[in-house]
């Protein structure tokens, strides 16, 4: 795989649940280091569109392919190992572990040793024990969450447990990562912060970003390239400034042109 070839290479991909078609004909190709947004009303298809790229639902049809590889037979595991982390709209974090322990499980599949070498306590197992410590702790401290490495999660703020997430997700060691509404429940000055941040993490760690997300600040803010769905059609795609004059998606999103100027 090239620079220019694509991560994430989604065509024609649709799905029903019964009788109705939640996503239709859906393609998106996402290459290193891009920043998309994905963005449309409540109920467009955006979290199911994760959910088919992360393996959690199959397409009915159209195909994915991660770095030229379809996706189609793999587990959520084996796509995550291939480079794709993501983080959930409600958060899912392991409540009863500390803030340590969940960014030392995102990246479980990075450390290996055996069974037998856990059970004895062999060199190997405490040197990857070790490495796994390190790594987190270095993330923790990104994400300026260091000092509550030892705090259970669910004794987090709320904000504190949307970063702890996204330093999760990066624990998996992406090349594409996915936010599903990262500034759901923020303050304003805790989602000027998370823009900031996003913008680092993609530069620090050279991964591309897919970016779900209701605030409108923050998408046409941070966003290169933007999507539009609508009741699980994409009806418009391209720059900030582009969407934020496109009257289809004034229509679609806000219900009325004249609402324009909040976009």
């Amino acid at each position: 795989m090239t620079t220019a070839d694509p991560i994430l290479d989604a065509k024609n991909v649709t799905i029903r649940f019964g009788g109705l078609t939640a996503v239709s004909n859906f393609d998106l190709a996402v290459r290193p280091h891009e920043l998309v947004g994905l963005i449309g009303p409540n109920g467009a298809g955006k979290t199911t569109i994760f959910n088919m790229l992360t393996g959690v639902y199959k397409p009915t049809e159209g195909e994915i392919r991660i770095g030229g590889e379809s996706t189609h037979e793999f587990k959520p595991y084996e796509i995550t190992a291939r480079g794709l982390a993501r983080t959930f709209q409600n958060i899912r974090l392991f409540k009863e572990l500390t803030v340590l322990e969940n960014v030392k499980i995102g990246g479980h599949t990075h450390y290996k040793y055996s069974g037998t070498s856990a059970v004895l306590h062999t060199n190997r197992f405490h040197g990857a024990e070790h490495q796994a410590e390190e790594d987190a702790l270095r993330l923790l401290e990104i994400f300026e969450l260091r000092g509550r490495a030892h705090y259970n999660a669910k004794n987090l703020p709320y904000g504190d447990q949307r970063r702890l997430e996204i330093a999760r997700a990066l624990a998996a060691r992406p090349r594409l990562l996915l936010l599903d509404e990262p500034a759901a429940g923020l303050n304003t000055g805790e989602t000027v912060a998370l823009m900031a941040k996003i913008r680092e993490i993609r530069d620090r760690f050279g991964v591309a970003i897919l970016l779900i997300e209701h605030n409108m600040e923050l998408v046409m803010g941070i966003c290169e390239r933007i999507l539009v769905l609508n009741y699980g059609k994409t009806i418009a795609q391209g720059t900030p400034e582009q969407i934020q004059k496109d009257p289809v998606v004034v229509e679609a999103y806000l219900g009325e042109p004249a609402e324009a100027a909040q976009l």
